[in-house]
């Protein structure tokens, strides 16, 4: 038996742990307990406990996970072509994906103080994969290196993660056409001046 199978066999290997847990954060964000994961599962909290240590730790990978399909979802849907253009219109609707997931919503709802935390914070796992994508989005503007040829092209992976969060975490716009009209607008116009100096000559103003 391949260890594949067998992980695909375990009914309570991670991913199913996780995506269990996801589930449960879009209805109520991070007020989701380990009890209730553990009826969701159909395991006990002890199991949960000597595998993963604590409820935190299981909305910590599940937030991971919904931002990885996001950006997975808007690379399917609309994918970036490596131009400034097309980086920027991939990045709005992850933007925008980001804002309309009910896991947004219940977050903000749940915990006011960690979503206003997540507006301003400079570490940790999310940000880190937030700049890890970003950054592989870059790479395609510098044939020779990405943004590791380049350092002002590498510094502007951070710029993108501040001007992003404002419009990305503001789940109380959707629903309202004209206000995420103005925040996907006004995200996409501060990207093109970001990475101005990476557009063709003739494509400046």
């Amino acid at each position: 038996m391949s260890p594949g199978f067998a992980y695909e066999r375990n009914p309570y290997g991670t991913a199913q742990v996780v995506a269990t847990v996801r589930e449960l954060m879009r209805a109520d964000g991070l007020n989701v307990p380990l009890a209730a994961i553990a009826r969701g599962c159909g395991t006990s909290r002890n199991f949960l406990y000597a595998n993963w240590k604590s409820a935190t730790a299981l909305h910590l990978l599940a937030l991971k996970a919904e931002l990885a399909h996001v950006f997975d979802a808007t690379h399917r849907t609309r994918p970036s072509d490596g131009t400034v253009p097309g980086i920027t219109d991939h990045l709005t609707h992850v933007v925008r994906g980001i804002r309309r997931h009910p896991t947004t919503a219940a977050v903000a709802r749940s915990s006011p103080k960690a979503f206003t935390a997540a507006h301003t914070a400079t570490e940790g796992p999310l940000v880190r994969l937030a700049l890890e994508q970003v950054s592989d989005l870059l790479h395609p503007l510098v044939p020779n290196g990405g943004i590791w040829g380049d350092p002002a092209l590498n510094s502007r992976t951070w710029k993108i993660l501040w001007i992003a969060r404002p419009a990305a975490l503001c789940p109380e716009a959707v629903g309202d056409r004209r206000r995420e009209d103005a925040l996907d607008g006004a995200f996409a116009e501060l990207m093109s001046d970001v990475l101005t100096p990476w557009l063709p000559p003739s494509d400046r103003g």
